[in-house]
């Protein structure tokens, strides 16, 4: 999946029969979801839906019984470098890095065993419908006639208002009783008796453990934070992959559940949320549980300097000494 330009890819691979040297068999299909942008981080979240739906239907029995689906995810920024003065495209060019990831799904009951983790929950919210939604990132020309990626100054309430389209979805699936009863409380006592109450804020924390937020930028880390109600340490993991390899798009999220293995975090039972966002505006969510105890393993991107993590990121760097 090229997140900034193209698309995604997911290839099912059948019984494993051999072909040409690379273990795929003559029973592949390939699916390509093309401008996903951000949004495709899945986790990032979109591209495991397409993978899901797949594995959903083999596991119906619509497809095919006992099989794989590869789903890789990458960003190349090479065609939307940005060569004019206008501020709002200039973001992009400094924001964004390349990076790639691929995930392994599988329907078989024999790799329960060894697998890492099981996919619970999806859940994809898209406000295209809104004219600011659509419109708050969007290539363009600018004044010049140079092409680049435009950022509205409506992005952060947007982005906002997506992801508590997409919560108010996946909370009833993931939130413990408690918390349900006293969100619907709040609500009927602010609908019902109009009492001037803020809205409650249900605690997450008490559905997940680790929380991968796609490291859009430190604004976007910082209202869901806020919103959230989460601690330095849960957002460690995404501010952290921010700092260290920039808005890597669709892969971010891969990068950040990375960090929390290398990290020795990661135990049996434990749940994880992945939240992603792209232009469209669109909002995706993945749950998953660990099926085992995650050890750090050699070839983990963050292995070799996992030590030195966390950092403290001032809010403000200087340029020049």
């Amino acid at each position: 999946m090229d997140a900034g330009s193209a698309g995604l890819t997911v290839v099912i691979i059948r019984n494993g029969r051999d072909h040409h040297g690379y273990g795929v068999g003559e029973g592949y299909a390939s699916y390509d979801w093309s401008r996903q942008s951000c949004g495709a981080c899945l986790a990032g979240n979109a591209h495991v839906f397409p993978g899901k739906v797949v594995i959903t239907w083999e596991l119906n029995g619509q497809v095919h019984p006992n099989s794989y689906a590869m789903v890789v995810s990458t960003e190349n920024m090479t065609l939307n470098a940005y060569l004019g003065n206008n501020r709002s495209m200039l973001v992009s060019n400094s924001l964004f890095r390349l990076g790639g990831a691929a995930v392994l799904l599988s329907n078989r009951r024999s790799d329960r065993r060894r697998s890492k983790y099981q996919l619970v929950h999806t859940m994809r919210t898209h406000r295209g419908a809104e004219d600011c939604s659509h419109s708050c990132v969007m290539q363009e020309e600018d004044a010049e006639g140079k092409v680049g990626v435009a950022l509205s100054k409506e992005l952060m309430v947007v982005a906002g208002n997506a992801l508590k389209a997409n919560i108010s979805t996946l909370g009833p699936l993931v939130l413990p009783m408690s918390e349900q009863l006293l969100f619907l409380a709040a609500m009927l006592l602010r609908k019902v008796f109009k009492l001037k109450i803020r809205s409650y804020i249900p605690d997450f924390k008490l559905a997940f453990e680790h929380f991968c937020i796609h490291a859009g930028g430190r604004a976007v880390l910082d209202e869901l934070e806020k919103h959230l109600e989460l601690t330095p340490w849960h957002m460690e993991p995404s501010r952290m992959t921010l700092h260290r390899f920039g808005n890597t798009s669709s892969s971010s999220l891969w990068y950040e559940l990375s960090y929390i293995e290398a990290k020795g975090r990661i135990r049996r039972g434990d749940r994880v949320w992945q939240i992603a966002f792209g232009s469209g505006f669109k909002c995706n969510s993945a749950v998953w549980r660990a099926l085992n105890t995650v050890l750090a393993v050699h070839k983990n991107p963050w292995t070799d300097e996992i030590h030195k993590f966390p950092v403290h990121v001032p809010k403000v760097t200087p340029i020049l000494p």
